[in-house]
């Protein structure tokens, strides 16, 4: 009879870090090294990092001009929309460290800024009606001579473009960012 009262009386624990790492999940569109079987995919699947997993494909929903640029040919989204294609890529659900560890590879705000876009969901092939806000890292402050370069609408490292994406070893020099960014 005790047993039966402590169940209609006595409050069930919740786990609150269940729910907590629920919440602080983002989606994360990546377009570029990021992306599976690309240079910097590991950076996603390195748990030290902090967790992410693959939700879906995408496409933005919103035409942009995807570049490479640099003598690393890395491959850029430049914030005109309107302007290009619309961008195909991959979403992941990251947690707050991945996002964080993210920031730190795309020097987010300083260089790229992340911005949340709507993106289209894309199943087995074919685009559906689902679009999800997502962060995407966006080079905002550009040359106008990149939007001369060719767009692309997917990137993939050793693409028919002939540019491969090349490690600097660590991060790119400011002389090779100042080909491309536009200081304030």
């Amino acid at each position: 009879m005790i047993g039966i009262l402590n169940t209609l009386f006595v409050p069930k624990t919740l786990n609150y870090g269940a729910i907590r790492a629920k919440s602080m999940f983002h989606k994360v569109f990546v377009y570029g090294t990021l992306k599976q079987n690309e240079p910097n995919h590991h950076w996603l699947t390195n748990k030290e990092n902090g967790e992410s997993s693959f939700h879906a494909y995408g496409a933005t929903v919103t035409k942009y001009p995807l570049i490479i640029a640099t003598r690393y040919n890395i491959p850029f989204l430049l914030k005109d929309p309107g302007n290009g294609h619309f961008v195909k890529g991959e979403v992941y659900n990251v947690d707050e460290d991945m996002l964080g560890r993210l920031d730190l590879l795309e020097d987010h705000p300083n260089y790229y800024e992340r911005e949340q876009d709507d993106i289209l969901i894309v199943k087995d092939g074919q685009a559906t009606e689902q679009h999800e806000r997502c962060w995407v890292y966006f080079l905002r402050k550009f040359k106008p001579e990149l939007l001369k370069y060719p767009m692309l609408d997917s990137y993939t490292s050793g693409g028919p473009h002939g540019k491969q994406y090349l490690e600097s070893g660590n991060e790119s020099t400011i002389a090779d960012l100042n080909d491309v960014f536009v200081k304030k």
